[in-house]
């Protein structure tokens, strides 16, 4: 019963904010998969962040830099009323996480090699070498990037965010 009662919650919370023309602000999804992959640098220390008035994203290099000379970072960008941190790959799941997953459903044999390839630094390179030897390496670039749109899409719902494509 509660799960029929928490969907009509859900429907009238919709249903409300287009009455009310609550704007969600709209978010270029290649621009945003950009944002993911660049705070997902974790040796960079990258934050990337958006406004929540207009969808505008703020780069910030982890060198203290900006990724575009021409954008100036409000002094307010940790505001989290205004502004919505960009959430890293591992955030949204499409980490090693992924990878496993790709594994069980295509190489149930490996699983444990791969297990154990993430145990260590330069995985994801080692991971793909042996994508590669299976001649599956193409249909994890497809596997891998239709699951990163799928949780970005799902991550812009949650957040309220429209998306672009």
């Amino acid at each position: 019963m509660s799960c029929v009662s928490d969907r009509l919650v859900a429907v009238a919370h919709r249903l409300l904010e287009h009455v009310l023309f609550i704007p969600m602000p709209t978010i270029d999804l290649d621009e945003l998969q950009g944002a993911v992959d660049w705070v997902s640098d974790q040796y960079m220390g990258n934050e990337a962040y958006i406004c929540k008035k207009t969808g505008k994203i703020y780069w910030i290099s982890g060198d203290g830099g900006l990724d575009d000379e021409d954008a100036e970072v409000p002094s307010d960008v940790d505001d989290l009323e205004k502004y919505t941190p960009v959430p890293t790959r591992q955030e949204l799941n499409i980490g090693t996480r992924l990878a496993f997953d790709f594994t069980t459903n295509n190489l149930p044999a490996r699983y444990d090699q791969v297990r154990d390839i993430f145990r260590h630094r330069g995985a994801y390179g080692r991971f793909k070498e042996l994508l590669a030897r299976s001649e599956l390496l193409e249909s994890w670039y497809a596997y891998s990037e239709e699951r990163s749109l799928i949780a970005i899409r799902e991550w812009c719902d949650f957040e309220k965010l429209s998306v672009t494509e």
